[in-house]
């Protein structure tokens, strides 16, 4: 029997001694794991220059998929490589504090419902600032939405009159009244007193810029010789084409989407038609979107943005777009990356992150950007200059 008690004692010890390793070990093993996974964040999460800030979340829509998917593609890479740059610099300056720039750009295939979408879920995500939408029929179908939350709001190339309504929306691009102004008064400049219109009549964009176009015209002594519509998602404009053939127009004013200017210009030339063609900053891109790039030659638009411009900043801009992308940015490119420094001007300046201190200053900055040198007035509209571009030999030239 004592034999027995001293080997179960025995036993009993070392069941003890066996626990008590292994409980050490777990800790041990804890603390690997622990360490593992703080060097795995730091490879795939913060790093050193950004890793001790506090993270300021701009909100991004526009269409990533759909017939609208380049401008959207555009602006959000466009803002990609302005987030990278400026937190590889060591981040916002607010006050006493350094802030993280985050991107969080949502999808809403350039429709009113989908922004609305986007919205509420980019609210819920924290976001600070909308950069957004990108497209004007959108913006329109959220305003209501941005002027409730009282979030300052930045279209990079929304161009609807209306979207600046509320106090806390502002816009980077122009509007459609300007482009049409300018666009008809470019007309004039070359001559031209007899104009033809083939405009989108289901579209903001689009109608905005053709009533303002033919307004100017007419007070500048000109003549609107034909006004042909059509409805978003039409591909067949030889009944417009023909229609216009039979006037004296001097040249053909296309206030649209890149994808409709791409149609019209392919079936003017099947038409034998060779009248020259006018449009708005919608048209860029226009040229990977044609089969045939000699249908646009000669064809003259308006843009902030030209990728061959020679300036250093533009230049380096080009040059690291391509080297992440693969691609020639446009000017919807160009749009998203100004306007990711404009808000971070805008929170230098107020020294604050709070919606009310972020609208206040955005009319006291001004920033230099790839678009022109820029300052926002009260009433949220951009001040900066025009450039026109004319498609030549298949590429895009300043005229």
């Amino acid at each position: 029997m004592k034999n027995l008690k001293k080997l179960l004692g025995l036993f009993l010890a070392l069941s003890l001694i066996v626990v008590s390793l292994a409980a050490c070990g777990t800790k041990e093993d804890a603390k690997e794991d622990n360490q593992s996974d703080k060097t795995e964040d730091n490879q795939t999460g913060d790093n050193s220059e950004t890793g001790d800030m506090e993270q300021f979340i701009i909100g991004g829509i526009g269409p990533l998929t759909g017939a609208a998917a380049s401008y959207g593609v555009s602006v959000k890479q466009g803002a990609e490589i302005a987030v990278e740059e400026i937190n590889a610099a060591g981040g916002v300056t607010v006050g006493d504090k350094k802030y993280e720039l985050v991107l969080n750009f949502m999808d809403d295939e350039a429709a009113a419902e989908k922004a609305v979408t986007a919205f509420n879920a980019l609210m819920d995500d924290g976001m600070n600032a909308l950069m957004g939408t990108v497209t004007s029929g959108a913006g329109l179908g959220i305003l209501d939405l941005v002027k409730e939350e009282g979030i300052l709001m930045l279209t990079p190339s929304g161009s609807a009159a209306g979207l600046t309504e509320p106090d806390n929306a502002f816009r980077l691009c122009f509007t459609d009244p300007l482009q049409g102004i300018t666009m008809a008064n470019f007309a004039k400049d070359q001559g031209y007193t007899k104009l033809a219109v083939i405009y989108n009549n289901s579209d903001e964009y689009s109608t905005g810029m053709m009533e303002a176009f033919v307004e100017q015209v007419k007070s500048n002594g000109g003549e609107i010789v034909a006004s042909e519509s059509f409805v978003t998602n039409d591909v067949d404009f030889n009944t417009q084409l023909t229609s216009i053939k039979a006037t004296d127009a001097q040249a053909i004013f296309v206030p649209a989407y890149y994808n409709d200017a791409a149609y019209i210009t392919t079936q003017a030339a099947a038409l034998g038609m060779e009248l020259p063609f006018l449009g708005g900053d919608g048209w860029d891109g226009v040229i990977a979107q044609t089969v045939d790039p000699a249908v646009l030659e000669g064809a003259i638009f308006l843009t902030p943005f030209l990728a061959t411009d020679e300036k250093e900043a533009v230049k380096s801009f080009v040059t690291k777009y391509e080297d992440k992308f693969g691609a020639t940015p446009d000017q919807f490119a160009a749009d998203g990356y100004d306007s990711i420094y404009v808000i971070a001007a805008a929170m230098e300046k107020a020294g604050s992150i709070e919606s009310a201190d972020l609208i206040a200053a955005m009319t006291q900055i001004e920033v230099d950007g790839l678009t022109g040198n820029m300052t926002f007035n009260a009433d949220g509209e951009p001040n900066k200059g025009a450039n026109f571009v004319v498609i030549k030999d298949g590429q895009y030239t300043a005229n």
